[in-house]
């Protein structure tokens, strides 16, 4: 596991000895910012319309709630799963740097992004009664060094109050999803999760976290987990939609 308070405190004694400067184009920043003003700009907000089940935004002039042809489809365990920006340029740069890249101080920007999705009407009224993060694989996690979503849900939790556990476990490995199509990834991840032992779920109401949603397909077997195992609703965040 990455020692975060080991990294925290170098970026500190680094943030003293060098000005701060934005992660793209390297120009001087505010104290606590990632991102120049440029740089920032060119981030891009989930807007409506876009489907109430899965936040996919369409263009047009579309009135009123409505869910896109991939939910319609196929059944949808999530209630619904709340992104914030959209996973292009800039964006799909820092979470994949924050990701794969180590560069686990960029955790603070995407939390900053997933917490944006925190005023969406679909769930900025709710009350929730626990944050569970996505599970990576114990061996993909040992690669990885740590898990991004257990990360983020961490922020999260310290910005609501609501306690963050890791409830569910992944117990299959499986390949890779960023190539695979929606069925794909649907029988990718059959019986890839499942609630670990002796946790009661009944009643609850849960808050998923993840970092990306391309095609909802890891979300909604987590919720299909959870929802089983007795959770009354299953609403999830990301800080991106692909």
């Amino acid at each position: 596991m990455v020692a975060l308070s080991r990294f925290d405190g170098l970026g500190a004694i680094a943030s003293l000895l060098y000005p701060p400067v934005c992660v793209i184009c390297a120009a001087n920043i505010r104290a606590g910012e990632h991102l120049c003003d440029q740089c920032g700009a060119k981030t891009v907000r989930i807007r409506a319309p876009f489907c109430q089940k899965c936040s996919e935004p369409f263009e047009g002039a579309i009135i009123g709630p409505f869910s896109c042809a991939n939910c319609a489809h196929r059944t949808i365990h999530f209630d619904a799963a709340v992104a914030a920006y959209r996973s292009r340029g800039i964006v799909r740069r820092i979470i994949h740097d924050f990701k794969y890249g180590r560069q686990i101080y960029l955790r603070h920007l995407v939390g900053r992004w997933m917490c944006a999705a925190l005023d969406d009407s679909r769930i900025c009224d709710r009350r929730f009664d626990l944050i569970i993060p996505v599970p990576l694989h114990p061996a993909r996690q040992r690669e990885r060094g740590f898990n991004q979503a257990s990360l983020l849900a961490e922020l999260l939790s310290a910005r609501t109050s609501i306690q963050s556990k890791p409830l569910l476990e992944r117990i299959r490995y499986t390949t890779t999803q960023t190539a695979l199509d929606r069925s794909e990834r649907m029988e990718n991840l059959h019986n890839a999760f499942r609630l670990r032992k002796n946790m009661n779920m009944r009643d609850l109401r849960v808050l998923l976290i993840d970092d990306v949603l391309t095609t909802g397909s890891t979300l909604n077997e987590c919720a299909r987990i959870l929802k089983g195992a007795g959770a009354i609703s299953v609403h999830a965040v990301t800080a991106a939609r692909g």
